[in-house]
């Protein structure tokens, strides 16, 4: 496909939940005996290799019909570890394009990651850190869950700030986990205010090096409208561009047949701007072409998944990607 020329650039920002990116080796350091050759999963080489293409493939088409170019950002959930970004990177999709990855333990028993992956050309790195999450049960006991990723850096000439999330699980229940998904937000917004005491995220007119430019995504196990997102985020000076995205035939997992947008990109309000020469805010999307759905059967039009149970599909994975366009004149 040609892209006509044009008389701005554009840049695609995306995030991923990649369903349970393991290699097949086990590692003593986590609870990943299901994703090794006799494990319950009989996740074999051969099953890990047909993984990292399909996801490399589907990474190379993000965004690729709006800018005819592989995304600048990619905010991953559910990897390992820096050897599965790393064999990913590596892919023929993605190798000629120089990526890099961004990638912390966390203490996740599982040992299921955020990571971002970037494109050295378009993002200088400047800073990255894992935001220790601190949850208590009723005991008041810590309970282990996933970091947040802070990533600092330069996307085409504007400074950003980025938030990669992967929040608790509605496993136990939506309202039984609620509070613990409010308790993240409140603990993101902390750290947002510690690197800017001013705000300056909510005013959209400050020079380009002044203001504030926060990107957050992630998979938040809750859907727009709930309180984490509503209440907990958007009244701190953002956007949640991917909100209206969110129908009843549509999302980025299907869960009893019912949609939800669980993953999700939200940004401040700086960056719906128009200033020359800063990245502002033009266009999000779900990527759920034909290519990441299933095609058949009861469950045609939902992504087509790794594992459906305990059954080995050899799919995608049970999220959809959702991306954003970001312009620069």
């Amino acid at each position: 496909m040609s892209i006509p020329s044009q008389s701005f650039e554009q840049y695609t920002v995306a995030f991923y939940n990649v369903e349970n990116l393991f290699d097949a080796i086990k590692d003593i350091q986590v609870l990943d005996k299901d994703f090794t050759e006799f494990g319950h999963k009989n996740w074999t080489e051969n099953r890990y290799q047909k993984k990292l293409k399909k996801i490399s493939e589907a990474i190379s088409k993000i965004g690729f019909e709006f800018t005819g170019k592989l995304p600048a950002i990619v905010g991953l959930a559910e990897v390992e570890n820096k050897k599965v970004l790393h064999d990913l990177i590596m892919q023929p999709k993605l190798a000629p394009k120089k990526y890099d990855y961004i990638h912390y333990n966390s203490a996740d028993e599982r040992g299921i990651d955020v990571a971002l992956l970037y494109d050295t050309r378009v993002f200088k790195l400047g800073y990255s850190e894992p935001i220790v999450i601190e949850l208590k049960n009723k005991e008041g006991v810590l309970e282990a869950t996933r970091d947040i990723l802070y990533v600092e850096g330069v996307l085409a000439g504007t400074p950003v700030h980025i938030y990669i999330n992967h929040w608790p699980s509605r496993r136990d229940g939506a309202e039984a986990t609620d509070a613990k998904r409010v308790e993240v937000a409140s603990q993101l917004i902390q750290h947002i205010e510690i690197k800017d005491p001013n705000k300056k995220r909510i005013d959209p007119h400050l020079d380009i090096n002044e203001a504030h430019h926060v990107i957050i995504m992630g998979d938040f196990n809750d859907d727009p409208e709930n309180n984490s997102i509503k209440k907990g985020i958007l009244p701190q000076g953002f956007d949640n561009i991917t909100a209206p995205l969110k129908k009843f035939h549509r999302g980025t997992l299907n869960h009893q047949f019912k949609w939800n947008l669980f993953d999700q990109i939200i940004i401040s309000e700086s960056l719906h701007n128009h200033v020359s020469g800063s990245l502002y805010f033009y266009k999000a999307d779900i990527f759920d072409g034909i290519m990441l759905r299933e095609w058949k059967g009861k469950y045609r039009g939902q992504p087509a998944r790794t594992f459906v149970g305990g059954n080995y599909k050899g799919g995608y994975s049970d999220h959809f990607p959702v991306f954003a366009l970001f312009r620069r004149n």
